[in-house]
């Protein structure tokens, strides 16, 4: 890479890092080209995405951001993965280190916080933005129904009874 070329992914990188809802480091010596296509697919999936930085680089381009206390994960075959939903990247990199023991999760960071390895299993075991707006929805919308449901029962009750009394002077 030129001096150049390395300007511009420095810069890319920093922005990147600074429009992370989390970001995740973990050694991935070992891994196979096929295996890393993988990760990167499931990643791509999540609307996470993985790089591979030289350390030096990775570490200029944190500078001046929330994730700047990470920068002493970088050591070795590191890579880096990212996602604007804090939950997206730690749960895919989790999932794939279960599965394949060549990803080994190093820390990371959510904003400000820095996490490590046991950090970034436990934000990985939280639900996603999309699950939780679900299931608030869900929430909001069960007492509409409730209501909808309880104000239809005095009108149906009503019905009942007007179709009991026509019926008893149907018989008579």
């Amino acid at each position: 890479m030129e001096r150049a070329e390395k300007r511009e992914f420095v810069t890319t990188l920093h922005e990147t890092f600074k429009g992370s809802g989390s970001i995740v480091v973990a050694h991935y010596a070992g891994l196979t080209v096929a295996q890393m296509n993988d990760l990167r697919s499931k990643m791509r999936a999540q609307g996470a995405t993985v790089k591979v930085a030289k350390n030096r680089l990775a570490k200029i381009a944190l500078q001046g951001t929330d994730a700047e206390g990470i920068s002493n994960l970088f050591e070795g075959q590191t890579l880096v993965a990212y996602s604007s939903d804090p939950v997206a990247a730690p749960k895919v990199a989790n999932d794939f280190a279960k599965g394949n023991d060549k990803l080994v999760i190093l820390g990371g960071a959510m904003g400000r916080t820095n996490l490590d390895a046991e950090g970034v299993r436990t934000l990985a075991t939280m639900p996603s933005l999309d699950e939780m707006r679900a299931k608030l929805i869900a929430m909001i919308s069960t007492p509409a129904t409730r209501i909808a449901g309880v104000v239809q029962a005095p009108a149906a009750q009503l019905a009942r009874v007007f179709s009991a009394y026509a019926k008893k002077d149907e018989a008579a």
